[in-house]
């Protein structure tokens, strides 16, 4: 499944991805955790009829936060999905909504039993935040994500990401605008300890572009570490899924770090 997409904040182009863990063989008759990785997005749809809601929140201190709604809801299977990521956040001057995404997946390669996923995502981004209060870029933006899962073994699976984020028109301090062009890359490595308690550790390298003035633009460098767990329960049909974890700056983003929580409800929607 995606995540929010980067490009609603220095914060949020650093930490928007989403996702799953492979599909291991289920253990003592449970079933393992899918659908929920933090930083880095999976390679796994939505399974035919499914619908996932997930929230995340970051708190990065001194009043610097995020909080991100996403849905995600399968097309006839695992084939197509179509989603969105509703951001609010408060990126130090007050807060408010970010930037909107809609986001289409098609499955390309894998299913549920693979040990190999390929599944690109190409989102739509809205610019419904307020560039001169930290919550958007000022324009209208397409971002596209490769994400790539590996099943190691039934209890490692791997995830790989690496993606762009292009804004034609990205609004300068100035009132004029330039073109902006990010890039991602990331890696994550999930551990089953349990089907239903997961240890996660994952990396995320960002180059972003911010626009300074008419045709031009600047760019900064952001790098994160992050370990967490997660678990998961049943609620009658529901399966829920918390998470938490800690996200330490490295490299140029050494000295930042932030705590991260997540929760996510999947159910049926038809059968």
């Amino acid at each position: 499944m995606m995540r929010r997409p980067w490009g609603s904040g220095p914060l949020a182009r650093a930490l928007l991805v989403l996702a799953t863990t492979g599909a291991p063989i289920p253990l003592a008759g449970q079933v393992p955790i899918q659908d929920n990785s933090f930083l880095i997005e999976e390679a796994y749809n939505q399974e035919r009829g499914v619908v996932q809601h997930i929230s995340t929140l970051e708190h990065a201190g001194a009043g610097i936060w995020e909080y991100a709604f996403t849905q995600e809801w399968s097309l006839g299977g695992i084939r197509h999905q179509l989603g969105y990521t509703l951001p609010l956040l408060d990126a130090g001057a007050g807060s408010g909504i970010g930037d909107v995404g809609i986001n289409y997946r098609m499955q390309i390669a894998g299913n549920p039993d693979a040990s190999l996923l390929v599944a690109p995502r190409l989102t739509l981004l809205l610019p419904t935040g307020r560039e001169a209060r930290g919550r958007g870029t000022g324009g209208a933006g397409v971002q596209l994500n490769l994400p790539v899962t590996v099943v190691a073994t039934p209890q490692l699976v791997t995830h790989w990401n690496a993606g762009a984020t292009l804004v034609p028109s990205a609004a300068a301090p100035s009132g004029t605008s330039a073109t902006t062009t990010s890039f991602n890359l990331g890696a994550g490595v999930v551990w089953l300890l349990k089907p239903s308690v997961n240890l996660l550790l994952e990396g995320v390298w960002a180059s972003d572009a911010e626009a300074i003035a008419d045709g031009s633009s600047a760019r900064s460098a952001s790098a994160w570490v992050s370990p967490g767990i997660r678990w998961a329960f049943d609620a009658g049909s529901v399966q829920v899924v918390p998470g938490v974890a800690y996200v330490i700056g490295v490299g140029p983003s050494r000295g930042d770090e932030s705590f991260f929580l997540y929760l996510s409800f999947e159910h049926s929607f038809s059968k």
